[in-house]
């Protein structure tokens, strides 16, 4: 299949416009003077219920590009190698890459994650997907250093957004050490946030900036849902392929979160 990679310039009046949608595609959209935000609209299911835009971990780089006619991305993250566990289940789905000007270097620490820019850069995001898709409900998603970006951006824009899920979340700063030093999520007020909010942690996650404990401190006020077991881990406490990235619960964890998305029964425990 060759997927078509789509840059548009949106003014105000484009907004209303209904377009079709391919199965797969690059969107690439202004935002800031000089900057383009692109996202990956990895699925378009049929009898599509609800969107989620997909915030990866790290500095949020995928990479997004086209090789021979082909998409290529950075797939390793727990919530991008997921994807097509949304997309199954009647979600369309956007992952989100790391803005033009963020596309060195790091990618996008936590202070851009948490200021203006980036919400400028998600408004058009959103508004790209709320006219591609004018009667379905919004979700962000993001895990460890993505749920930095889902939190704030909920906050910022609030009802226009059916909600918020944030999966092993960077609650404590990143160490001294750390490639990627930030505050996380460590001085977030989230009485900030007015719409639902679901936290998903792995019991055993052993990343020092998200400890499972702080996720249950704010269960009292927000549905968690712990995950435990999983396949023997192959990477660091931090990387995907450990129980920070839910290894071998991927399929079970996005389920239950869709499962809440969906307003249906779900389990807040998943052994």
């Amino acid at each position: 299949m060759i997927m078509k990679t789509v840059v548009r310039w949106l003014p105000a009046a484009a907004l209303s416009l209904a377009v079709a949608v391919h199965a797969q595609e690059i969107v690439t959209l202004p935002t800031r003077p000089g900057v383009t935000q692109s996202y990956f609209l990895a699925g378009v299911p049929k009898n599509r219920q609800a969107i989620v835009v997909l915030f990866p971990g790290s500095g949020g780089l995928i990479r997004l590009r086209k090789d021979n006619e082909q998409i290529k991305f950075s797939s390793g993250n727990f919530l991008v190698k997921s994807r097509s566990e949304f997309t199954k289940r009647a979600v369309v789905t956007a992952v989100v890459d790391a803005p033009s000007d963020k596309q060195s270097g790091w990618g996008m620490r936590d202070e851009f994650r948490l200021g203006e820019e980036h919400f400028t850069d998600l408004s058009a995001v959103v508004a790209d997907l709320n006219r591609r898709f004018p009667d379905l409900r919004l979700f962000l998603v993001g895990t460890s250093r993505g749920s930095v970006s889902a939190a704030a951006l909920a906050a910022r824009f609030g009802q226009p957004l059916a909600g918020a899920v944030l999966t092993s979340s960077m609650f404590r700063p990143a160490g001294r050490n750390s490639r990627e030093p930030g505050p996380g999520l460590s001085r977030f007020d989230f009485t900030t946030v007015k719409v639902p909010l679901l936290l998903v942690h792995h019991v055993s996650d052993q990343c020092e900036a998200s400890p499972y404990g702080d996720a249950q401190r704010l269960s009292d006020k927000y549905p968690l849902i712990s995950v435990l077991g999983g396949s023997t881990p192959k990477s660091d406490p931090c990387e995907p392929l450990s129980q920070h990235g839910y290894y071998g619960k991927e399929s079970e964890t996005i389920e239950e979160i869709v499962n809440w998305m969906l307003k249906k029964p779900f389990r807040d425990v998943i052994k």
